[in-house]
């Protein structure tokens, strides 16, 4: 082999091996800027929530009955277009201490999903009292 055949595969060979690095730090740039993006809307959605529509919105009734979950309410609210995203507000269940009570309830698409939360948790604190 020549020396400039040796000379263009070296060449050729740190190019390469530049552009794979460059291809790597690129994908890691948009991984990590599409984490940071998600994860901010997902922050977002359990402090700052948003209703669905504005007012005066679609109001449902919804049956929460024995035995639900807060998965399977989150699940049921997402369902009927209440709330947009049932993972935040279990999340934002769990942060704020708020349950689920069997009963029926009317919602609004105009509605938080804390909203909600508070209106099912405050019927729980009613029974409580005995009201």
């Amino acid at each position: 082999m020549s020396r400039t055949t040796r000379d263009i595969n070296r060449i050729t060979t740190a190019i390469i091996g530049i552009s794979a690095r460059l291809i790597v730090f690129a994908a890691v740039f948009v991984l990590m800027y599409e984490g940071a993006t998600k994860g901010y809307q997902f922050g977002h959605a359990i402090f700052a929530p948003e209703a669905v529509d504005a007012e005066p919105g679609i109001v449902k009734e919804i049956v929460i009955t024995e035995g639900e979950s807060l998965s399977d309410v989150a699940k049921k609210l997402e369902e009927e277009g209440l709330i947009s995203d049932r993972f935040a507000m279990m999340v934002q269940a769990k942060f704020y201490e708020y349950e689920v009570r069997p009963g029926a309830y009317e919602l609004s698409t105009s509605m938080t999903s804390k909203e909600m939360l508070k209106l099912i948790d405050a019927a729980k604190a009613k029974d409580e009292d005995g009201e």
